[in-house]
């Protein structure tokens, strides 16, 4: 079977889903391939939360100081798998020239301003399509158990005050005054007013629907093989289910992207970085809001009719397997931040994939060496965060306009070849 299509997104997470229902929405011939089912990759079970409070890129300042101390400790918040591997120690030495205070003040606002445009975007579409997914912009609280851990939770809640972002600084009594939930010994909390939480699982299978009543065609269980290009073009996209011939290409193939294109020879820098979450049916005593247990580096999440735990980041390439010390962790910061959590009746222990590129900050834009492909990817944990406004993005790219963004410090090659 040949398909001719006027754009091919590859990749069915949140990324590609929203920019099938942009372009969609704008009267484009789309058509979506995805190796799996809609939504069953990192966009499923992660903890759906909408965070302008972490607009702190990944690599950061103390970031590295820190993560020695974390990095060989299979039940640290920040994990590396020991292994000899080209890419993996190319990244590292990247990752080690973004960990510094430039970089990390030129990114910040960057992605302040597009978590934002999202929050908006996910008001509107919520509110438009009624979608059913959870959606709240119920703020979310920071915990610190220790009084290190809390000055070091103030000094980055004083950066992100200083780049504008609504906050409020709790002591101890104020805490548990605003969530009864939580353990008694906490030593103080930072209340983050603009952030929301949803149901990421629910969002993209609801929008994906919404995309196909607008003619977005979603082909799952689709594999890409391969390309044929013709001067600076791709002219066919293989697949295991046919070749399709599109105008334009949208790679949203997530911690999968630099795999797709290889044969395209264009570098992407991604590693994919393993996140795990732990979702409870909803306890009696659940918290009212998200929450972030600060040292652990875990979110709290609740939901309609469950609560979910999610946390950790685990470089060990594209192993799948669930490592039960890192399960482990995440049950006992669970213990540790929250007043008698008792038993939980476990709905779902999950792992994902995210894509982590090696400044923290996402690739998006048209490649320079593939005339009709616009990558779109590299969202690191933020993909929940940054959907819409990556989706409506692309759909500017691909309509040839100049985006409502300033996207120079989001370009694909950026990082060489």
């Amino acid at each position: 079977m040949k398909t001719s299509d006027e754009v091919l997104i590859v990749g069915g997470g949140i990324i590609g889903v929203c920019s099938a229902y942009f372009l969609a929405r704008k009267g484009r011939q789309v058509t979506l391939v995805e190796q799996g089912d809609i939504g069953s990759g990192c966009s499923y079970g992660n903890a759906g939360l909408i965070v302008p409070s972490h607009s702190i890129p990944l690599a950061a300042p103390g970031v590295l100081s820190q993560g020695m101390k974390w990095l060989l400790d299979a039940e640290s918040p920040f994990y590396i798998k020991p292994r000899l591997n080209s890419a993996l120690i190319s990244w590292l030495w990247q990752f080690r020239a973004y960990c510094k205070e430039e970089p990390m003040r030129k990114a910040l606002p960057l992605l302040r301003d597009m978590q934002r445009e999202s929050l908006a975007l996910y008001d509107e579409i919520v509110k438009r399509e009624r979608l059913t997914c959870d959606f709240e912009q119920s703020g979310n609280l920071a915990l610190f158990k220790t009084q290190p851990g809390f000055r070091a939770g103030l000094h980055e809640a004083r950066l992100l005050q200083e780049f504008g972002l609504l906050l409020e600084i709790l002591d101890a009594a104020a805490v548990r005054d605003q969530e009864p939930a939580v353990h008694p010994d906490i030593a103080g909390g930072i209340y983050f007013q603009e952030d929301a939480r949803l149901d990421p699982a629910l969002f993209v299978q609801n929008l994906a629907q919404k995309s196909r009543d607008c003619g977005a065609k979603l082909d799952t269980k689709t594999r890409v093989l391969g390309f044929t290009v013709k001067g600076r073009r791709i002219s066919e996209v293989k697949t295991t289910r046919g070749d399709y011939s599109p105008d334009q290409v949208v790679l949203a193939a997530g911690a999968w992207s630099p795999e797709v294109v290889r044969d395209l020879r264009l570098r992407l820098p991604i590693q994919p970085a393993k996140g795990y979450s732990i979702t409870v049916k909803r306890p009696d005593k659940c918290p009212r809001t998200p929450l972030m247990l600060g040292e652990a580096k875990v979110g709290v999440t609740p939901l309609k009719s469950a609560l979910r735990f999610a946390g950790t980041l685990e470089l060990a390439g594209f192993d799948m397997t669930i490592n039960q010390r890192r399960v482990n962790a995440i049950w006992r910061a669970a213990a540790d931040y929250l007043a008698e959590p008792g038993e939980m009746e476990v709905i779902e222990i999950w792992r994902g994939l995210r894509p982590c590129t090696p400044d923290g900050l996402p690739l998006l834009g048209r490649s320079r060496t593939v005339d009709n492909l616009i990558v779109a990817t590299g969202h690191a944990m933020l993909g929940v965060s940054l959907g819409p406004i990556t989706g409506a993005l692309v759909a500017q790219i691909v309509d040839g306009k100049p985006p409502t963004m300033d996207l120079s410090a989001l370009k694909v090659e950026r990082f060489g070849g």
